[in-house]
This record gives C-alpha cells, structure tokens and sequence, in this order.
C-alpha cells in the first residue's frame, strides 16, 4: 500500500499554509473592507427621459357631395380628391361629411335639392377616409331603401360611418377608431330639413340632434374612447357667422364631454372659437361640391372655399391645429390654395392666429 512520506505532507503543509495566508484565490477580485473615496466613485447614470406622450393627427373636411358635375367627371375616371391627396393622406385619420346617398334604388323625396350618386365613389372614399359622417339632409333625399343600400355599400368598402344606421341606437352609436393607441370617439348628428330622415327604434335614418340624447351619447362614447368629436350639420346657409342655436348646441357638447366639436351645411366657412379650453369650428364649408353654380355671383367664391382642419390630439385632448385653404375647381372638386391664411393655434396659448399651412 502506498503511504505519503513525511517529506511529501510537509510540503503539502506548507502550500495550504501559503495559500491561506494570501487572502484570496487566484482570480477572484479583492472586496475592500471600506468604499473608496467619493471623489474615485463613478457617476451615477442620469434618469432616462419618459417617452413622449402619443398623438394622433386628424384632418377633417366639409360637404361631399359626388353628384350633378362632380359625379359626371368620376364617371369619366377623374379622382375627386386627387388634388388634396397629400393634405389627406399625411394624416392618421381623415374625416368627412357625405352630402349624398351612395345608391341605385330608391324615390325622389320632394325637396328643392336630391343628391344620389354612384356606388363607384365608394372605391374614392374607401382610399383616402377612415370615417364619414351621414347626419345630414341628404342622406335621406332617395328613400329608406337606397339608404339602406349605402350602408351597405360602404361596409362593403371598407368605409366607416357614423351618424345613421338601421335603427335610432345605431345612429346614435358612435365610431370607434385607434391610432398610436389613442382611441377616438366620432359622433354625427343632422338638424336640418327633413325630420323624416330621423332613425326610428326599428326604422333605419340619421342621428337627429335632440339636446338630451346628444348629451347622454357622448357620456356612452366616454366610456369607449379617450377622445369625443362631435359633427353636427346645423346653421343657415350661405351665412358666415354662427346661429345662436350653433353656439348653445356647441357648448352643450362641450360640457357634456365632447373634445372638438366640427361643423358643416352652410355652404361657407365660418368663425372659430375655444370654449372651455375645447375647439370649436363652425363651418368648413364645403369640400367638394359644384354649389357655384346654384348662387349669385356674390356668393361665388365664399362657396368654393373651404377649410381642410388639422388637428394633433393627445389623450387629454387638443395639442396643436392649423387649417388648410381649399377651393373647388369648375368640376367641384377641391385643389389647395397656397400662401393663404387661414385659423390655427396651439393648445398651451389658447389663442387663435393667422397662419400660413404649408
């Protein structure tokens, strides 16, 4: 059997020894028994800056309306909206009002004016408008049957609606659309000529503003959304200022939540405000429409123009908005007028300047 000699755990001995009087093993760093001085400590990394908070940009427009020289010119394979295509698609949404009904069925309702178009425009609206509003007085121009037939087109399409359905709860609902994580609430509602347009419980039609189902919608649309935008059609024609109705109906939906509150129907442009720190636009006026050809020569250019609005949102609300200047060619469709001032601000001033869109 093998025994170790002396000489051999005598050495053995004196390595442990020596190891153990080092301190440390070879390669495991040295922990000091006290910090080092603060001028030899390194920097502290600074706090890295929260993110942004998300927005999300709207353009919103006026009256569309693709019937009589509009509807003629699409039929001939031009784009309506071909010369703001670059104001619309720079957005995160677009928005309209659909002053017509997109149908090939359906009856005259006697009235002055009955606009129904083709459902080719809906291939048009479904590129460039994520919604559209159909409260207004001439959704209904042809009937219940062709207005079903326009839901039904655009849903088809791939556009989004808001303002009529198949009954007063769907009319009165709201579109629900997302972008950058922000929700945004759409609500339309129609105030002028004909009633008859209205949805029943069990009947399709628009969205009628009556004052407490409007307040008591947009307190619903809170719950499902960050934002509200309410768009009436309401006002007299051809008329620059707001009524005095405007102005009630506006601020009612401000106070009962809304978050911008956008008009159209008289044809023209009208003031700006704030109200409770919340934006209110009249009128823009109308889009795209050949109205010059119904007016006195005075009314000409007023009724060619129009206000393409851009808005910036956040969750809380508005952060910044300009206005770009459009005016109707002689097929009524919409080409941007530069070097043109027109309304814009900002949300922390609160106030509304002259401003110059690019």
């Amino acid at each position: 059997m093998y025994r170790p000699t002396a000489v051999f755990v005598g050495a053995l001995l004196l390595v442990v020894t020596g190891l153990a009087g080092c301190g440390q093993v070879s390669g495991t760093p040295a922990v000091p028994s006290t910090p080092p001085p603060a001028e030899q400590r390194p920097e502290p990394l600074p706090e890295p800056e929260p993110p942004p908070p998300s927005t999300v940009r709207l353009v919103v427009v006026g009256d569309i309306m693709l019937d009589r020289e509009p509807g003629e010119a699409i039929a001939r394979g031009a784009d309506p909206f071909a010369g703001v295509s670059g104001v619309l698609q720079e957005a995160d949404l677009a928005v309209g009002n659909l002053e017509c009904v997109i149908a090939t069925v359906g009856q005259k309702v006697p009235k002055a004016y009955n606009f129904r178009c083709h459902p080719r425009n809906v291939a048009y609206l479904a590129r460039y408008f994520a919604g559209l509003s159909l409260a207004n007085n001439h959704s209904g121009d042809y009937g219940k049957d062709a207005l079903v037939e326009q839901f039904g087109l655009l849903k088809a399409g791939g556009v989004g609606y808001f303002g009529g359905g198949m009954d007063a709860a769907e009319a009165h609902a709201p579109l629900v659309l997302e972008r950058n994580g922000i929700r945004v609430a759409l609500l339309g509602y129609n105030e002028v000529e004909l009633r008859s347009y209205e949805a029943g419980p069990a009947t399709p039609g628009l969205a009628w503003s009556v004052d407490e189902k409007v307040v008591a919608d947009i307190a619903a649309a809170r719950t499902k959304a960050d934002l509200v935008i309410v768009y009436p059609h309401w006002g007299y024609e051809y008329q620059g200022q707001p009524s005095e109705r405007q102005q009630q109906l506006a601020r009612l939906m401000i106070d009962a939540g809304a978050d911008l509150v956008v008009g159209g129907h008289p044809h023209v442009t009208q003031t700006v405000e704030y109200y409770r720190d919340r934006l209110i636009v009249y009128s823009l006026g109308n889009f795209v429409f050949d109205d010059f050809n119904d007016v006195p020569p005075a009314l000409n250019e007023p009724s060619r123009t129009s206000w393409m609005l851009r808005v910036t949102l956040d969750k809380t609300g508005l952060v910044a908005w300009d206005t770009v200047v459009a005016r109707t060619d002689d097929s009524g469709f919409p080409q941007v007028v530069g070097g043109v001032q027109s309304p814009c601000g900002k949300a922390e001033s609160k106030e509304i300047a002259a401003c110059t869109a690019e």
